[in-house]
C-alpha cells in the first residue's frame, strides 16, 4: 500500500497512476526513502507509543482520562501517516522535502551521544518533576540542541545510571562532572506528537488560525482541512524548527518564509499547557533555542 505526506499527494498520484496505464515508460514519481518501518495505531487517533507510561510529568494518561481531556481521541481503525517512519512515501508535489525530514518524530526511548562545548557544557537545564527528570531548556547552537534534544524530553539515564527520584541539582552535577568527551543520555520522547504536512494556496496560505500557538480555527476546503489538522492543539514545530515559547507575529513569520510545503508538529493542547506550566514558561519563552535543524 502506497504512503503519501499530504492528500495533495495522493490525488496527483492517482492522476499519474491513471495516465501512466496508457502511456509506457512514464517518469519516476519523487520518493521519499526512509528505513524505519510504518506504523499503525491501536484503534484511536493517536497510537499507544507508551504503552508502559501511565503519566507525564503528572499528568495521567490513561485512556479515562485522554478520553475526557481530548474528545477527538475517538475509536477509529485507522492508520496514522507520519512522515518520519514510513518506507517508500509517494510524494509526487511535496518531493524531496527538506522540511519533511527536519520535523521527524522520533517515536519511543532513544540514546543520544554529546561531548561538551569549549566552556565545558552540554547547553541543556534538566528539571526534577515526579521523581522524574525533564529537559527545561535547550539552549541554541549547544551540543544538545546539535543532537535533538527538545524541550518536554525525559531523561531516563546519564551515563547509565537511572536518574529516576533524582533531584534538578543532582542531575546537573552528574552532568558537570561526566566526561568532556563522551555523554550517554537515554531520552523518551514527549509524548502525543504528530507531524501534518500541508502545501499553500495561491495565496500563500494552508488554511488555519492561531493564537498563542493554539490552533484555534481551520478554514474550509483548505490544505490544512484536507490533511487533518485539528483544533485545540498546539505548533510545536515548523518544519522541525522549535517555536514553542515564540510570540504569534514570530510564529506567522516562520510560517510565511516556510516555502509552499510546509510540516508542523502538534500536540493536543491539554498535554501542552501542562508541560509549559510545571516547565516555568516564563524561562523557555526568554532563553529557547529557536534554530533550525540540520538534516
Amino acid at each position: 500500500m502506497s504512503l503519501y505526506p499530504s492528500l495533495e499527494d495522493l490525488k496527483v498520484d492517482k492522476v499519474i497512476q491513471a495516465q501512466s496505464s496508457y502511456v509506457a515508460n512514464s517518469g519516476n514519481l519523487a520518493i521519499l526513502s526512509e528505513t524505519a518501518t510504518s506504523e499503525q495505531s491501536d484503534g484511536a487517533l493517536y497510537p499507544r507509543l507508551y504503552p508502559e507510561l501511565s503519566q507525564y510529568m503528572g499528568l495521567d494518561l490513561n485512556n479515562e482520562e485522554i478520553q475526557k481531556n481530548m474528545s477527538l481521541v475517538v475509536a477509529s481503525d485507522q492508520t496514522v501517516a507520519r512522515p518520519s517512519s514510513l518506507n517508500n512515501m509517494v510524494a509526487p508535489v511535496t518531493g524531496n522535502d527538506v522540511g519533511l525530514r527536519r520535523a521527524e518524530v522520533k517515536k519511543g526511548i532513544r540514546e543520544i551521544i554529546l561531548c561538551k562545548d569549549q566552556d565545558g557544557k552540554i547547553g541543556i537545564r534538566l528539571k526534577s518533576i515526579d521523581s522524574g527528570i525533564f529537559v527545561q531548556l535547550v539552549q541554541a547552537n549547544s551540543p544538545a540542541s546539535l543532537a535533538g534534544l527538545r524541550f518536554g524530553d525525559q531523561v531516563l539515564q546519564i551515563n547509565g545510571e537511572n536518574c529516576a527520584g533524582w533531584s534538578s541539582d543532582k542531575s546537573h552535577k552528574v552532568l558537570k562532572q561526566a566526561s568532556d568527551q563522551r555523554i550517554s543520555l537515554i531520552v523518551r520522547d514527549r509524548p502525543f506528537e504528530r507531524t501534518i504536512t500541508m502545501h499553500k494556496d495561491s495565496t500563500g496560505h494552508v488554511g488555519f488560525i492561531f493564537k498563542n500557538g493554539k490552533i484555534t480555527s481551520i478554514v474550509k476546503d483548505s490544505s490544512a482541512a484536507r490533511n487533518g489538522l485539528l483544533t485545540d492543539h498546539n505548533i510545536c514545530e515548523v518544519n522541525g524548527q522549535n517555536i514553542i515559547g515564540l510570540k504569534d507575529p514570530q510564529i506567522a513569520d516562520i510560517l510565511a518564509t516556510a516555502g509552499n510545503v510546509i510540516t508542523i508538529t502538534i500536540m493536543p493542547s491539554y498535554i501542552h499547557e501542562h508541560m509549559m506550566k510545571r516547565m516555568a514558561s516564563s524561562i523557555v519563552k526568554s532563553l529557547m533555542d529557536h534554530g533550525i535543524p540540520e538534516v
